[in-house]
């Protein structure tokens, strides 16, 4: 049989690692916190030249946060406007949410792209995207970083392949 005081050791014990459990999970908890990022929190950016062909402005969405990879941002081509040749380690998703655009994948033709299209480019698929010469468009791109690379970027699409 126990003692009085063996007991109440048992009980301070048990209380004691009820409490640090609890702290645990306090602690986990406000590192699992969703993160709002609000409209206009973020400033927008001009697409640089680089990069792009015509006016473009990339609006930062979100960024990975270890341990997720994946980041996002609403691009903006104005009519003529467009990526130049690039890649992405881990592949590209367009999500097109504005406007009217193109889409081409060396060695494939143009495609057109509208708002509710999603576009998948596999890894290292060498590709350009943006507006048609009459219209802008608007797209949301997410790609995920490899060893913190997003993207590969290359030559400019030139207006003779931009116009086939």
């Amino acid at each position: 049989m126990k003692s009085n005081i063996e007991r109440k050791v048992v009980v301070i014990s048990r209380a004691s690692r009820l409490n640090r459990l609890a702290s645990f999970r306090h602690a986990q908890r406000n590192e699992l916190d969703m993160e709002i990022k609000r409209i206009g929190s973020q400033p927008s950016n001009k697409g640089p030249a680089d990069w792009f062909t015509g006016t473009v402005r990339i609006d930062p969405l979100f960024q990975a946060n270890p341990p997720a990879r994946a980041a996002g941002a609403s691009v903006t081509f104005e009519p003529g406007a467009r990526t130049a040749w690039h890649t992405h380690p881990l592949g590209q998703t367009l999500i097109v949410t504005a406007g009217c655009g193109w889409a081409q994948r060396e060695g494939g033709r143009i495609e057109e792209i509208r708002p509710g299209d999603v576009i998948w480019f596999s890894p290292g698929e060498k590709h350009w995207h943006g507006a048609t010469p009459a219209t802008a468009m608007t797209h949301i791109a997410i790609q995920e970083q490899l060893d913190g690379k997003l993207v590969d970027w290359m030559e400019k699409v030139s207006d003779e392949q931009y116009r086939k």
